[in-house]
């Protein structure tokens, strides 16, 4: 009886502690890349980019407001826009100079710096959990190509025909700009977020830049240049010209800048877009531990989004 009697009480106080250890207050942005959507593609095609970053965002939301945390948000995110064949990840990727998908993608947790990054992957459907699972599963932070792929099946990944990845549209794309000898740059998909815990964490995705060489490592995998997380400052994913942000290693400066200049979160991120990089070089997302915000882009548009636990929620390609 006294057993009975007992149990809701110490029900009661466990949620009351459980409670007591978050704020309640939950963010979430995400971006589709950054470039040169055109502004007169049709209708449809449009719906459907603002639909799918509004079932991101709704899916990175479900967890944060049911106390999940961020880590988890924003793989969550990563791994559907990954599926998704309208953006340059996963599915979708564009393709190499030989008409293959080779993917990068890395996560943070600004909870204690730990990072998982992948790069070159081939036959991995969703690269960013892989990247999660090298943070989690392994000694090291990033892992490569065939050694990726190694660990992915030691640590139970399931593997897909590299075919799976490519889409028709994709495909047709590579067709036209394989004799070009301008190379278009392609958008990333990310994520950041802050959770009720007050976490942060950040995750990026991306099939790399079109018609690149094989081998070709940008941006995203590179734990400070594309990629970035600290509960000390804030929570940041690029993209964009790869090559510019690792020259720049622009995530982490924005962090830095927070840390030792004493700079507001979109101060920092203004002095990295802005005034480090040049016009069209690309844009990032980023949230700081306060629950500050920016999505900030020097390109034409940028797919973006952002949900926040006070029911702000916006999705947007271009500046209107």
């Amino acid at each position: 009886m006294k057993t009975k009697l007992l149990f809701p009480f110490f029900l009661f106080l466990f949620c009351l502690l459980t409670n007591a250890q978050t704020t309640g207050k939950y963010i979430l942005l995400i971006h589709g890349g950054a470039g040169g959507m055109d502004e007169n593609m049709p209708d449809s095609l449009k719906q459907e980019y603002l639909s799918s970053l509004n079932k991101a965002l709704e899916i990175g939301e479900q967890i944060l407001a049911n106390n999940g945390t961020s880590i988890d948000a924003v793989e969550k995110v990563i791994n559907y826009l990954e599926d998704n064949p309208l953006f340059n990840a996963g599915k979708g990727s564009v393709l190499t100079s030989e008409g293959k998908a080779e993917m990068d993608a890395a996560i943070m947790s600004g909870k204690d710096l730990s990072c998982g990054s992948v790069t070159g992957v081939r036959k991995i459907k969703n690269p960013v959990s892989l990247a999660r699972a090298v943070m989690e599963k392994s000694k090291h932070v990033f892992l490569a190509g065939e050694g990726a792929e190694k660990f992915a099946k030691e640590v139970g990944f399931k593997f897909v025909k590299p075919k799976y990845f490519l889409t028709e549209n994709r495909y047709d794309k590579w067709l036209k700009e394989k004799n070009e000898i301008k190379k278009k740059k392609k958008g990333t998909v990310g994520a950041v977020a802050l959770d009720k815990y007050g976490n942060l964490a950040a995750a990026t995705s991306t099939g790399g830049m079109s018609m690149k060489k094989p081998g070709r490592v940008g941006d995203v995998p590179v734990i400070g240049a594309g990629t970035y997380a600290n509960n000390k400052t804030c929570a940041v994913s690029c993209t964009g010209w790869g090559e510019k942000f690792i020259k720049n290693t622009v995530a982490f400066n924005v962090s830095a800048m927070m840390e030792y200049k004493n700079m507001s979160l979109s101060g920092a991120a203004d002095e990295m877009i802005h005034k480090r990089l040049n016009q069209n070089d690309g844009g990032l997302i980023a949230v700081d531990k306060d629950g500050n915000f920016t999505l900030q882009y020097n390109t034409k548009s940028m797919l973006r989004g952002y949900v926040t636990s006070d029911g702000k929620k916006e999705v947007k390609i271009w500046e209107k």
